[in-house]
This record gives structure tokens, sequence and C-alpha cells, in this order.
């Protein structure tokens, strides 16, 4: 049965910040003469591992606003800049915009049920919302207009 995670983009002011974040890393990596990999560190081991890797993606929350997912592939071993240990979640390169719904702050990640999860965008509606202020999104999905 798959399973989701739910995270908060913190720095990130829109999808395309995100991209452009994460391309700039893969490049890092690259220039460093290491594999190119997504992943984003996390302190807690995720406990239901097989099914997020069912299918279960990585629901980003940009500026009080779910906007995005990006599939998990894997995970694996890794440690924080202070040589403590952690977990990766590796992901999928592909954004997959959602239908912008708003959620609160909260700290770390949690598991999202699918039924609790936003649907993926259509291309042009997703392409419609891409060309409007970060700030117009999340106020028109706080009222509920998309």
């Amino acid at each position: 049965m798959t399973v989701h995670m739910i995270k908060l983009c913190v720095g990130a002011d829109s999808i395309e910040d995100l991209a452009q974040w994460q391309k700039g890393r893969l490049a890092a990596q690259k220039a460093a003469g290491q594999k190119p990999q997504l992943f984003h560190k996390t302190r807690m081991v995720p406990k239901r591992q097989a099914e997020l890797l069912d299918g279960g993606s990585l629901y980003w929350v940009i500026k009080g606003v779910i906007q995005v997912r990006q599939r998990i592939i894997g995970f694996g071993e890794g440690q924080k800049p202070d040589g403590t240990p952690c977990c990766l979640i590796l992901l999928d390169r592909k954004l997959v915009p959602t239908h912008p719904v708003p959620r609160r702050a909260f700290q770390g990640w949690r598991y999202l049920e699918p039924a609790d999860a936003p649907p993926d965008l259509d291309a042009r509606t997703s392409q419609q919302l891409v060309q409007l202020p970060p700030e117009m999104r999340k106020e028109l999905a706080e009222l509920g207009l998309i």
C-alpha cells in the first residue's frame, strides 16, 4: 500500500526556485566528480520505507502551500555537515506541480495518506499557475479559488 511524505521546503519561494536550487546542486555534484543524485537529508529514518517506495512521493510545502511533489526512488545513508549520520531520501528529478493546498507549518516530515494528497495539475493548468506570482498563488489557494 502506497504512502507519501510531506515536508516544508525551507528557503524556496516557488516551484521554479526549488527547481533552480536542485539544478545547481546536481551541477555541483557533477563538477566535484560525484554521481549527480537528488536527495533530502533527514535525521529520522522512515519506518514505512516499503510503502514509500511503492509509488510514494515527497510533497513539498512552499510558502505555506503544498505546490509540488517528487517521486521517492530510494533511501540511503549519509552524513550531515557536522558528521552525524542521517537518512537520505532519494528523489526523482521530475517536479510534478499539484493542486495548491494550504498547509500550516510543522517540523520535520510527516506521512501523507494517498486520500489526503492533492491531485497533480494537468499541463495547461500548471503552466497558467506558474505564470502567477508566488504570493498570488498562495492567496488564491488560501481562498480556495485554485
